[in-house]
């Protein structure tokens, strides 16, 4: 058995994998507690973990995991099953590196262009080779209604929902139209602009937003929820076979 925890700015998540990386069962808190990590451990015999960290470090939990588990803790030196090509490797954040890990073995014979839409709208391309390229970061949904209402005096905070409109004929309106047809008109051209240069990719959405922007987003596969999770599996699993824990 398997078990990855992901330390996210918002939510913390754990998963644990069978041998062959599929998902047994996973929890998904605002902060993971020791107890969670122990009734997994108690249910199951968990050899090896691994975690990751993008927020505040959980030390309850990696003192537990150091304690009972074989730990791996997730870093720019960790041996991966993808090569990253990318000017500044240490500034990669480690929940996009799980991400294309994730993204490549879940499709290894095509190019992927993962899309998080979460927080931030995060966009990054792996090559059927298992390169990763690096990709863009903008401001997500909730950010983009947040911002606009922060740096204004007289425009409303609004909150996301689904429309089916184009012109917004209130000032509300016309900011959901800007908001949420703006960020899908992005992806959108992201998406035509990578296939130019590459041909054929898949499409992957993940993220707290993707239900929101899934009628928007042309020929799009839909990740589950815990896609890092498994990215993280795999890289566990190949550090695990190579002997390197």
């Amino acid at each position: 058995m398997y078990l990855t925890i992901d330390i996210g700015n918002t939510r913390q998540k754990a998963g644990l994998f069978s041998d062959d990386a599929e998902l047994i069962e996973n929890i998904a808190k605002a902060e993971l507690e020791e107890s969670d990590i122990a009734d997994l451990c108690e249910k199951h015999a968990i050899e090896y973990s691994i975690i990751s960290t993008v927020g505040a470090r959980n030390v309850d939990v990696e003192a537990y995991l150091n304690r009972n588990t074989t730990l791996l803790p997730f870093s720019h030196e960790t041996p991966l099953p993808i090569r990253i090509d990318y000017d500044e490797p240490q500034t990669l954040g480690l929940d996009r590196i799980a991400d294309a890990v994730a993204a490549h073995t879940t499709f290894p014979d095509k190019n992927v262009l993962s899309i998080q839409a979460g927080t931030c709208l995060v966009m990054d391309f792996v090559t059927k080779e298992g390169v990763f390229k690096g990709g863009s970061i903008s401001p997500g949904l909730d950010m983009r209604f947040a911002a606009l209402h922060h740096y204004t005096q007289r425009l409303p905070l609004v909150k996301k929902r689904e429309i089916d409109f184009y012109i917004g004929h209130s000032t509300r309106q016309s900011i959901e139209s800007g908001v949420i047809n703006g960020i899908a008109d992005e992806i959108n051209g992201a998406i035509s602009r990578y296939k130019q240069q590459f041909g054929e990719i898949q499409i992957v959405l993940t993220g707290g937003n993707k239900n929101d922007l899934e009628k928007s987003i042309k020929n799009t596969i839909f990740a589950p929820s815990n896609f890092i999770l498994y990215g993280l599996c795999k890289v566990l699993i190949f550090n695990v076979k190579k002997g390197r824990i």
